[in-house]
């Protein structure tokens, strides 16, 4: 096993929010960063300019759909030119969908389904062979407490963030004998820009639902999915852990 500031991490979805949040958790360890984007080509240029400043030794920045598996095998080949296959990949990419179930198409259904659930299948799959060789691996996945409990006109999102769980607790078995764990961080509330179409009168009535009085700062799930990564936590794994201030319990 490598010395964890030997490590290379691959963070999915990680030009902003929790991902830019895990991205430079990681970094400040001192542990080399790939950030994967879609689009914002700028904000993962300025995820990258961060971590390098929070003592990440390398960063690349490495855009694919995660809903193409031809474009996450040139990811991969990108980083294997690069030297930054990943020992710890963290399926954070993910989008959101609010609406009622009866005015969801099924080109939406398909949509989300594929970025939430086959883009971390995808993305799983094709680093397995490095970590198995290795006998040493970290798979960890970002759902939600909506994955938990479901939550009323998000029945979507609700359901490949369970299917994500269930894909954690079957994984975990069958990998646990080869040295790799996969986990799941299932977030409640976190003030991100996933909530900022919200209404302030809605965030102060959503901060006063939660027992802890406040949304999460995504620092703070940045953490939980760093503790997980470590050596030492090698015998945690197939847990779905939520931190969401006691909304949940």
């Amino acid at each position: 096993m490598k010395p964890l500031n030997e490590m290379n991490v691959l963070v999915t979805g990680a030009s902003r929010g929790i991902g830019a949040a895990i991205a430079m958790r990681f970094a400040s360890e001192g542990m080399n960063i790939a950030i994967h984007y879609l689009e914002q080509h700028e904000a993962a240029n300025e995820t990258a300019r961060l971590c390098l400043r929070a003592g990440s030794p390398t960063v690349i920045t490495v855009s694919a759909d995660l809903r193409s598996s031809e474009q996450l095998k040139r990811m991969k080949e990108k980083l294997q030119q690069s030297g930054m296959l990943p020992d710890i990949v963290v399926n954070n990419a993910g989008i959101a969908h609010f609406g009622l179930l009866s005015d969801v198409t099924e080109a939406v259904w398909d949509d989300v389904m594929a970025v939430n659930l086959k883009g971390m299948f995808l993305c799983s799959q094709l680093f397995l062979p490095e970590m198995l060789a290795r006998k040493y691996g970290r798979i960890i996945n970002v759902s939600s407490v909506w994955g938990l409990s479901g939550a009323s006109c998000e029945v979507l999102y609700s359901t490949t963030k369970g299917g994500m769980n269930a894909f954690t607790k079957a994984l975990a078995k069958e990998l646990a004998p080869s040295g790799i764990t996969v986990n799941a961080v299932a977030p409640g509330a976190v003030d991100t820009t996933m909530n900022a179409q919200l209404a302030d009168e809605e965030v102060t009535a959503l901060a006063e639902s939660i027992p802890a009085g406040r949304l999460a700062h995504p620092d703070e799930i940045a953490s939980l999915v760093y503790f997980l990564a470590l050596p030492e936590s090698s015998y945690i794994t197939g847990q779905i852990i939520s931190p969401n201030g006691g909304w949940l319990t």
